[in-house]
């Protein structure tokens, strides 16, 4: 038996089948284009900015520590001068039963602790906001507080529990309790012979070496929490910046939006050119002349003394639109002047509505003076 090509060839186009894939539902959704002005304003406006929250606790700690050690002398103080009103509770010990006497003692405990605690407040207050604004800049806004309901959601809480800013954060946590461990044991290791000669001080000494070291301590910790931290702002800069990243279907709607769909602007300076061509025939009638080209260009040229000191071109145009010009000139008796260098310069040099420059007028005036002398005008 024999088998043609054609056969073959059938037979194969038969059991051929093909998929079509469409490319861009993939690279729609792949943020590969760097966030637009819009987005990064829109971005800001929700709360959404690159912030490290470690920044802020290291430098609240530092400036806490550095308050303590500040004002140290008047916090030393004003604990001396509670620690006297208590002792001097002992000889009131009968009073204790008495609500006022309780009230009293209460407000005024109240306030001289609240009187120890205002420069340490005070500093860390000033330095969390003063971090908090370098970073970010002055941006504040509510809508972070607006509660989101896919917030409840539990599919949604369980896949961030395994996504990869958890597993960030574990690694940072960790990081953080190894170097303040490493703060800790580096601050100590020198003063442990100092430690124990604490029983042997007086009160006073001990006071003033606990307090030192305290503040030491804290100074410490704090700067190796600042190295996390920078390295935490720099990971939050880069996690924001792919987060606001957009897609290329993402920056043609907000082209879209902005702009306006190109489809409606094309149809919108269509309507306006008909528009503006429409009136542009109508000034055709009331022109005195109209020079030609012959074939190529039509410029129609309205002097009126009373109006305007020199000619102005009120229909111009170029082809298609000069045959138009010059039949409906010649419907309303208009003169039709052929000039070629004249027609070509006017269509070239001179926008409609506009008075012809002074280096024509030369030229336009002995076409006006042809036209009146045709029409017995002189």
């Amino acid at each position: 038996m024999i088998i043609s090509k054609k056969t073959v060839l059938k037979n194969n186009q038969e059991n051929k089948f093909y998929i079509k894939i469409n490319l861009g539902f993939f690279e729609s959704g792949e943020k590969s284009e760097q966030p637009t002005d819009k987005r990064r304003k829109k971005a800001r406006d929700e709360g959404q900015v690159a912030q490290s929250k470690e920044i802020q606790t290291a430098v609240v700690l530092l400036s806490s520590f550095y308050a303590l050690k500040i004002f140290s002398g008047f916090i030393y103080k004003r604990c001396a001068d509670v620690f006297k009103f208590n002792l001097n509770l002992i000889s009131d010990i009968n009073d204790i039963f008495n609500k006022e006497y309780i009230i009293k003692y209460v407000s005024d405990a109240f306030l001289k602790v609240v009187v120890i605690c205002i420069p340490v407040f005070a500093m860390s207050l000033a330095f969390g906001l003063l971090a908090n604004i370098i970073q970010v800049g002055w941006n504040p806004t509510a809508k972070p507080l607006i509660p989101k309901f896919d917030k409840f959601n539990p599919i949604n809480g369980f896949k961030k529990m395994f996504s990869m800013r958890s597993i960030v954060e574990f690694f940072k946590s960790f990081m953080i309790l190894f170097v303040i461990s490493i703060g800790i044991y580096n601050c100590l290791k020198n003063e442990l012979n100092q430690i124990q000669t604490i029983m042997i001080m007086d009160l006073a000494s001990a006071m003033i070496y606990i307090g030192n070291l305290c503040i030491k301590l804290g100074t410490t910790v704090g700067y190796y929490f600042i190295v996390i931290a920078i390295l935490d702002y720099a990971y939050e800069r880069y996690s924001h910046y792919k987060k606001i990243k957009m897609t290329k279907q993402e920056v043609k709607d907000e082209y879209k939006q902005s702009e306006g769909d190109p489809q409606i602007k094309g149809k919108i300076k269509s309507k306006m050119r008909e528009i503006s061509m429409r009136r542009m025939m109508q000034e055709v009638p009331n022109a005195d002349v109209v020079i030609t080209n012959p074939t190529h260009y039509a410029v129609a040229i309205k002097y009126d003394k009373e109006k305007n000191p020199a000619p102005v071109v009120v229909a111009k145009g170029a082809d298609h639109l000069a045959r138009r010009i010059k039949e409906l000139a010649a419907q309303n008796n208009i003169e039709l002047v052929e000039n070629k260098p004249l027609a070509r310069t006017l269509y070239k040099t001179v926008d409609i509505g506009k008075a012809i420059p002074p280096e024509l007028y030369s030229a336009v005036a002995e076409v006006l003076a042809f036209v009146y002398k045709l029409k017995n005008k002189y």
